[in-house]
């Protein structure tokens, strides 16, 4: 191997990925949000506050060094002469990544009580025990004075980082001041799962989870993620990405291998299935389950509940 004065070496060490990207290769750098990014070539690379993370393949690293090892694939001295060769030519101006002042969500005021919220979840075929694990891991509670239901997202730290409001009774839909998308509503099962379910809504991860418990099965077993609300993918399909929600949950639980998506039976649902399926990575498997009949889950479990309890009256 080529012989690399050891202050060369440590000089190449010292340029971290973002630089490198913003200096000398700007069309590969792809702006998510805040300061985050991830490259043209690799969508689930992403960087940000100096270091780098290629999720997909569990790859990651500090420098502009280990990218061109790790990613690029070039040897040591290449890699090293690449960085220096590229410095030598044009001076690397470090640009400072923004740091974005964290979200402050903004939760409603909790009433004293949840009797509307729960009456409301239980007139849409929502099981009361899921409505009770809900209440009591903060994941759902009754909003004052508005008597809304309010569905909460929380981080692998247990920090309420999301929070979707439904009107009771009316048609409002709504989202906490300081919401991220990156942590809607969600039900990790309890134990280690390599799949994930994928809805949606939180009604329709409650009313999945009520049909498991009615057809046997442990609903706690199970990863249940919603979108919070129609993923919009670009009139290019394969130039869309994966919903934040989803990278997220998949960056938590890298033991997850399957997406299973259970989103509307609409044109918008079946569009977002699609373009879901086309630009996740290649080491997961991806497959569509929508309700075998409505629009959605909810709309099929009342639909059930419905035959069953014409089933009864028609046996008394």
């Amino acid at each position: 191997m080529p012989y690399i004065q050891p202050e060369v070496i440590a000089k190449a060490k010292q340029m971290d990925l973002l630089t490198y990207l913003q200096n000398y290769e700007p069309q590969e750098l792809v702006h998510v949000s805040g300061n985050i990014y991830c490259t043209k070539a690799h969508d689930s690379l992403r960087i940000s506050n100096g270091k780098w993370c290629w999720f997909s393949q569990g790859i990651g690293g500090k420098s502009a060094l280990d990218y061109l090892i790790k990613v690029n694939g070039l040897c040591f001295t290449d890699a090293v002469d690449q960085i220096t060769g590229q410095a030598a030519i044009k001076p690397s101006i470090f640009v400072s990544s923004h740091k974005e002042k964290p979200k402050v969500l903004l939760l409603p005021q909790a009433s004293r009580c949840a009797t509307h919220a729960v009456s409301y979840l239980q007139s849409r075929g929502i099981d009361f025990e899921l409505i009770d694990f809900c209440i009591k891991t903060g994941r759902l509670y009754e909003s004052s004075p508005y008597h809304n239901v309010v569905f909460v997202g929380f981080d692998k730290q247990g920090t309420a980082k999301y929070a979707t409001l439904r009107g009771i009774g009316t048609d409002f839909k709504g989202e906490a001041n300081g919401s991220d998308k990156h942590y809607s509503f969600s039900l990790p099962a309890a134990q280690p799962n390599n799949t994930v379910h994928l809805f949606e809504s939180a009604i329709d991860a409650l009313s999945y989870a009520t049909l498991l418990k009615q057809y046997g099965r442990d609903w706690r077993n199970e990863n249940l993620l919603s979108l919070a609300g129609i993923y919009q993918p670009k009139k290019i399909i394969a130039e869309s990405r994966v919903p934040v929600a989803l990278t997220r949950f998949l960056e938590d639980y890298p033991h997850i291998k399957n997406v299973t998506q259970h989103l509307d039976n609409d044109t918008p649902g079946r569009m977002a299935a699609k373009a879901i399926m086309t630009v996740m990575p290649k080491k997961y498997t991806v497959t569509n389950k929508p309700p075998p009949s409505g629009k959605d889950f909810n709309d099929y479990l009342l639909a059930l509940i419905k035959g069953q309890q014409h089933e009864r009256s028609f046996e008394r």
